[in-house]
């Protein structure tokens, strides 16, 4: 799950499948990061933790990681949450096989809107989060 900073929309990505890959058991492996470095080591940002925890899942452990071009090897899929983040993402692959893994986490069209700067986005980003990872999970799970 890639996104900016790593501090709002992809950390609720990676802690919500975690948890739904958890309780499908499902042993994969699930990550975040941002294509901006700023915030590595890090917590996710307040708000996006809040939300999430409102909600059942604990995202307050996971930390920021900058976006690598050997996460490519590392995973099998790369969502990113807009497409700001697929460009950047995409400028780092080597090859179509790289470039093959990396989509947006919800359409080809759609990105996931960046709550930063509202502190009334977090719940209705936190929504369209989880709903597309239930379909998500159920897309992979057999692949």
């Amino acid at each position: 799950m890639v996104c900016l900073g790593n501090i709002c929309r992809s950390p609720l990505a990676e802690g919500i499948v975690r948890h739904l890959a958890a309780d499908a058991q499902l042993d994969w492996e699930v990550a975040s990061a941002g294509t901006g470095n700023w915030h590595v080591g890090q917590p996710a940002d307040k708000r996006s933790i809040a939300v999430a925890r409102s909600y059942g899942y604990d995202i307050s452990k996971q930390r920021a990681k900058h976006f690598n071009a050997g996460m490519f090897e590392d995973f099998d899929h790369i969502l990113v949450m807009d497409k700001n983040n697929l460009r950047d993402v995409l400028k780092l692959a080597k090859n179509d096989e790289q470039r093959n893994k990396v989509r947006l986490f919800l359409t080809e069209e759609a990105d996931v809107t960046d709550p930063y700067f509202d502190d009334q986005l977090f719940d209705p980003v936190f929504q369209t989060i989880e709903q597309r990872a239930k379909k998500l999970v159920e897309e992979l799970r057999d692949k």
